[in-house]
């Protein structure tokens, strides 16, 4: 099922990261194959700054950064009314931000 996008939706993005030592918000853990790397997932509280016609959403993070997602993404959501209450912090930075 593709969500749709609209411009100031809230989105929480499941980022897939492999690394030595994962961080306290870390979800997921696994090592890999060897067992000298972590697999695991950290979300990412971003907000849509524009829907394009190929498909694509254009997101900024909370420092201003700007990133080009699919919007049929597996790894994006909408973020709801639970998120937006406990994670308030991490979105609080993104009314800010066009």
């Amino acid at each position: 099922m593709i969500q749709q996008f609209r411009v100031g939706d809230k989105i929480v993005y499941h980022k897939p990261k492999r690394s030595f030592c994962p961080g306290p918000r870390a979800k997921q853990v696994y090592p890999l194959e060897h067992g000298e790397e972590y697999h695991y997932v950290v979300d990412k509280f971003w907000k849509v700054v524009q829907v394009n016609d190929d498909g694509t959403l254009d997101v900024v993070t909370r420092t201003g950064k700007k990133h080009r997602l699919e919007a049929s993404d597996r790894n994006i959501t909408k973020a709801h009314l639970l998120q937006h209450l406990i994670y308030r912090k991490r979105f609080l930075g993104l009314n800010a931000v066009v």
